[in-house]
């Protein structure tokens, strides 16, 4: 079956800012709740489903371009952050409702360490032909003190006895039972009675890494490079975020890049242009002879084939 137009989903014109776009989401959000739809559960997901798709595409400034451009064809193999047409229920209220209610309703997954954006400068060398690199990076890690638990070398968190360990409490609010944040733990499950003094009871400090960046070659500016694990570690033991490292690469003196494709400017006399021959032009493997016809006119592009960069 074809995809609506995902503005006609939302109910809000083209120019709408993100501020229509999300009141619009809320409204859907409430209007498909599977808590009011309990005889008409399967349509409703599918509808819902339907509309957090849309959502999330024209909230995001690169999809929502793509999509203004091109259409459904324009997303085909492209997703934004956190991007997923299959989310169930669960996953779609967690966020939408935490807005509404300025409940917060967080699991542990959501109490994970933050993911972490580095910028990397190589030049077009590196960029063609792959390399290995070292990168400082300032983040949070888990104390050594506590081995990442917040709590004094020798005790144990105790079990939250408000949430009984699980993070969340419900409550009824609206009509609705909804699952919040336990006040008392934040989301922990566990209650640090006696903090360790060396991260205050957060299980993670301040310090500089040292990481190993593989740089696969082919690679060009803006593309990213996700290194599990390597963000920020997260509170009292919880997991850790990821490291992007955002690669940009260094204008070079002689060579543009377009694509994969390079372009250098090659000075020739009037007797070659004329009469045709043979000259060497730089390239990215070192020199080769490019062979020039002869009535060859000033800014001739001339191709010299494999000399480019492969595909990543």
């Amino acid at each position: 079956m074809a995809k609506r137009d995902y503005y006609q989903v939302l109910g809000v014109q083209k120019d709408a800012s993100e501020a229509d776009i999300k009141r619009a989401y809320r409204r859907l959000a409430m209007k498909f709740h599977p808590d009011r739809n309990q005889e008409n559960l399967e349509e409703a997901e599918t509808k819902f489903k339907e509309a957090k798709e849309a959502y999330e595409v024209l909230m995001d400034s690169d999809t929502r371009s793509r999509y203004d451009r091109f259409g459904h064809d324009g997303l085909e193999g492209f997703a934004s952050s956190g991007f997923s047409g299959g989310a169930g229920f669960g996953d779609i209220f967690g966020d939408i409702f935490s807005d509404i209610f300025g409940a917060g309703r967080q699991s542990s997954r959501q109490a994970q360490g933050a993911n972490l954006k580095y910028t990397l400068d190589i030049d077009l060398e590196e960029a063609a032909h792959g390399t290995e690199t070292e990168i400082d990076v300032p983040r949070l890690v888990p104390c050594d003190s506590c081995d990442g638990s917040g709590a004094r070398r020798g005790t144990e968190p105790s079990t939250c006895g408000t949430c009984g360990g699980h993070g969340q409490v419900r409550i009824q609010q609206m009509g609705f039972s909804l699952q919040q944040t336990c006040p008392k733990c934040h989301g922990q499950g566990t209650i640090i009675t006696d903090p360790c003094h060396s991260c205050d009871g957060q299980g993670r400090v301040h310090k500089r890494t040292r990481l190993a960046v593989q740089i696969p070659a082919g690679i060009d500016s803006g593309n990213q490079i996700r290194i599990p694990g390597k963000g920020e570690a997260g509170r009292a033991g919880t997991v850790p975020g990821d490291l992007f490292v955002q690669i940009r690469i260094r204008p070079h003196a002689i060579f543009e890049r377009d694509g994969n494709d390079i372009y250098c400017e090659v000075p020739i006399s009037i007797c070659t242009a004329a009469i045709g021959g043979s000259v060497e032009v730089p390239t990215l493997e070192g020199r080769a002879n490019l062979k020039i016809r002869p009535e060859t006119q000033s800014g001739k592009i001339m191709r010299l084939r494999g000399k480019g960069i492969q595909n990543v």
